[in-house]
């Protein structure tokens, strides 16, 4: 059934859900809301009422994470990206290399198709959707493989962001370890920072470099897999909000005078990421998850249970 279909069915007009929408957008933006209850309202949005504008907010939902991310830099100065960096880049090797080949197992074991299984590999090990959109492209996916993988990674998403700052507490993490934990185990840079935003800022600090650090690696993994396949690497791109956070951190450093300026920046770029986790929710609808089959599910959750595992055992094992 479609959104128009339920919404006819339900007796609510176009005009009427879309200032509900559009309400619970704006709602999203007064500070009262968490990311956790925004992505869950979008979803309860999405799969009882529908999204009014689907491919809008799908757009906006990308530019507003995009700048987002740009604006939390100004929170942050150039040696503590260094640091964090630094911490996480033994992590992000081996994660991202280890998730990579035991997917590529598992999607053999499980007999799912190699397209759909290379991007749940990728957007597991990388950064999610934009992983899969950019690896996608390169290997030529289908529309089928391309949408299943994205509602697969999006589900887990949604499921660790609610999940993962109640068991960093019931473990005791601290939060330089539960920063790079989520960096690790969670898919999407947007569940990444609302998970940590929640735990505290030291964590979000870290977690925001990390995964930035990590989604660097969309480009190299693109090219070899074009590379593998004789495709042409002119649609890997580099991920330009990354260099806009290097640059904005860089300004905060250079000119630290206008703290009062970059902490109004920040508090806003984490305002725009609970809205950008609510737009999210609301992408999704009833029939992207009816294309979701057990097998890539299963492929997601498996790999995701084995990366969060490992992530955990190795954030309290080597990390202070």
């Amino acid at each position: 059934m479609t959104s128009d279909n339920m919404n006819a069915g339900m007796g609510i007009s176009r005009r009427v859900l879309l200032g509900v929408f559009l309400c619970l957008s704006l709602t999203t933006l007064t500070g009262w809301v968490s990311p956790p209850v925004a992505l869950g309202g979008g979803l309860a949005l999405a799969l009882t009422l529908g999204n009014p504008i689907p491919d809008i907010s799908h757009k906006a939902s990308k530019m507003l994470l995009q700048w987002s991310v740009v604006g939390l830099g100004f929170g942050m100065n150039l040696p503590a990206v260094w640091d964090a960096g630094k911490t996480g880049f033994g992590f992000t090797v081996v994660t991202i290399w280890g998730t990579l080949f035991i997917g590529y197992c598992l999607g053999r074991m499980l007999k799912v198709e190699f397209q759909l299984s290379t991007l749940v590999s990728v957007g597991t090990s990388i950064c999610g959707g934009s992983a899969i959109a950019a690896v996608g492209a390169v290997i030529e996916a289908s529309a089928g493989a391309m949408s299943v993988s994205l509602v697969t990674v999006f589900v887990l998403n949604a499921v660790a962001l609610f999940v993962f700052p109640p068991l960093g507490h019931l473990l005791g993490l601290d939060q330089g370890q539960f920063g790079l934990w989520s960096a690790i185990a969670i898919h999407d840079t947007s569940s990444v920072v609302g998970a940590a935003s929640k735990y505290g800022q030291e964590a979000l600090n870290l977690a925001t470099t990390v995964k930035l650090s990590r989604a660097l690696w969309i480009v190299p993994i693109a090219l070899g897999l074009a590379l593998l396949r004789r495709r042409s690497a002119s649609t890997v791109k580099l991920p330009w909000f990354i260099l806009a956070f290097l640059a904005a951190a860089g300004i905060r450093t250079i000119w630290p005078h206008g703290a009062v300026a970059y902490d109004t920046i920040t508090r806003v770029a984490k305002l725009g990421l609970t809205l950008t986790l609510f737009l999210i929710g609301a992408g999704l609808s009833r029939s992207a998850l009816k294309t979701l089959g057990f097998r890539p599910l299963l492929q997601g959750i498996l790999l995701w249970l084995v990366v969060s595992l490992a992530g955990l055992v190795a954030v309290r094992c080597l990390v202070p």
